[in-house]
């Protein structure tokens, strides 16, 4: 017995219909704003994840501050576990592999009411800073100020 296509569909039909499919979606994934995420925290990165996704944004896990990412970023968003030490200087380093993006920088050291773009955001050099914990409202607000609405 040999094998017939589903529906009188050729192989090379589904083969082109699967490339189309994988066009579409790669146009659709640069037509969205992308996001690269350094959180080292798995539950907050997923957090952060699924709030910026239904959001409508394009988010990425970045690795280590030194790899480069697919492609540029709209936007950083940098988990500080140390702001005023070792913090600064993942900021640069994340500056190097993204030069720039503008960065926000979360961080359970800031203070809450911490003024998003103030001495800490100069000194650190982000165009924002956000006090952990986050509320959704607020990050969601800071991010469309930064690069606009998802698409």
């Amino acid at each position: 017995m040999f094998h017939r296509p589903a529906a009188g569909i050729s192989p090379v039909t589904k083969m082109v219909r699967r490339a189309t499919r994988k066009r579409l979606f790669s146009a659709t994934m640069r037509g969205m704003r992308n996001i690269d995420l350094y959180e080292d925290d798995i539950l907050m990165r997923d957090l952060l994840r699924e709030w910026l996704t239904q959001a409508g944004y394009h988010v990425r896990v970045a690795g280590p501050a030194d790899e480069r990412t697919h492609g540029p970023a709209e936007l950083v968003i940098a988990s500080l576990y140390m702001p005023k030490n070792a913090g600064a200087e993942f900021v640069q380093r994340i500056r190097a592999v993204h030069p720039g993006t503008p960065i926000i920088a979360i961080s359970g050291q800031f203070r809450s009411g911490l003024c998003e773009a103030g001495a800490t955001a100069r000194a650190l050099d982000v165009q924002q800073v956000i006090a952990k914990p986050l509320v959704r409202s607020d990050l969601l607000e800071a991010v469309r100020a930064m690069i606009g609405a998802a698409e």
